[in-house]
């Protein structure tokens, strides 16, 4: 009885196309962001906030960015991994070209390049789709990772051919480089993906994400009813590769510290991928599981196991339960672990009386 949206009345439009309509669900997610915010950051080890918690939130965001594209547009992407290199690397020439700037301001910025070559990639998809467009992505994969590596400017001529983070600081507290203190840097993170999942929220929801739904659905009717191709498939190419690219400014800015090309390769655009897949197609809240799941999947293994087996063998069982996984969801269940999370909700909102 206590999970029930009885006796709540909607007496706006607003009220009844809310994300969260049920009280008991709002009340769920402050929650969620007191103990995100507050008691994680004091109570947590630097292996939990450097290792588990801050890339999971970084992965998450570049999976909502592919999912944007593949998930609500129906546009197949295998470039992820180059986007979110354009990101890194745009904001590494910005902190350089800039270096009075504030370092968040640099890291959304990053994504408009990104954003910028997206929309040139995404050119093709008026004259192509499905597996050709995959193709092309992936053509975008290999020139991106080849710019990375071969133009020098872009990694400021360093002989290493890695770009490496400064010390930035924002209120003269360092939340860059080595002397940035892992509660710091994973808050930084925290709030950037909150106020860009708000964003992709209100996108998906609002005209622009029905468009999107629209051509996913069939292309042909929606040109017939006045929605237009190009500029709603470049829309989602642009709007995807800048959470992706702002997402690859904050792997290496907020997270890793250093970066070369290997940090940007295929392997990452597979990696998101399959988070969108087994967390679920068209679904913000799937990518936020899907990347729980996959990146912390090794780690629960090498906890578990880690005295019987080694770590390749930990390795190879990963990709094995994440292979059955994705065949599993692509065959019985295409919305992911999303849609059984929506399926648990509305039995808790049956229970005690499920018929």
């Amino acid at each position: 009885m206590f999970y029930r949206e009885n006796g709540q009345f909607k007496t706006s439009y607003a009220a009844d196309q809310a994300v969260f309509p049920i009280l008991q669900d709002r009340i769920a997610l402050a929650a969620l962001l007191f103990v995100l915010f507050v008691v994680v950051p004091f109570t947590f080890s630097d292996f939990w906030l450097n290792s588990v918690l801050t890339p999971t939130l970084i992965f998450a965001l570049a999976a909502i960015g592919l999912n944007l594209l593949t998930g609500y547009a129906g546009q197949l992407s295998l470039g992820t991994g180059g986007f979110m290199g354009c990101g890194a690397y745009a904001c590494y020439k910005l902190t350089t070209i800039f270096p009075d700037v504030n370092i968040i301001i640099l890291i959304f910025l990053s994504g408009i390049f990104a954003a910028a070559i997206g929309f040139i990639f995404g050119l093709p998809s008026l004259r192509i789709k499905g597996f050709y467009l995959a193709i092309a992505t992936l053509a975008s994969q290999f020139f991106l990772e080849w710019a990375f590596g071969r133009i020098a400017w872009l990694y400021n001529y360093n002989a290493s051919g890695a770009i490496e983070v400064p010390t930035r600081t924002l209120f003269e507290l360092p939340i860059t480089g080595p002397t940035a203190t892992s509660a710091t840097r994973y808050l930084v993170v925290l709030a950037i993906v909150l106020v860009l999942t708000f964003v992709a929220s209100n996108l998906v929801h609002g005209r622009i994400g029905r468009a999107w739904m629209a051509v996913r659905d069939m292309d042909i009717a929606a040109e017939l009813i006045g929605i237009r191709l190009l500029r709603t498939k470049l829309l989602a190419f642009t709007i995807s590769s800048y959470f992706c690219g702002v997402a690859g400014a904050m792997m290496v800015f907020l997270w890793l510290g250093a970066a070369e090309v290997e940090s940007f390769d295929i392997n990452h655009s597979f990696l998101i991928l399959f988070m969108v897949i087994i967390g679920g197609l068209g679904s913000i809240i799937g990518c936020f599981m899907g990347a729980i799941f996959i990146w912390n999947l090794p780690i629960l293994l090498r906890s578990t196991f880690g005295g019987l087996i080694d770590a390749a063998t930990v390795e190879h069982i990963s990709f094995m339960i994440v292979g059955a996984l994705i065949i599993f969801f692509l065959i019985v269940e295409p919305h992911g672990l999303a849609r059984l999370w929506q399926i648990a909700k509305e039995k808790l909102r049956l229970w005690p009386f499920p018929y």
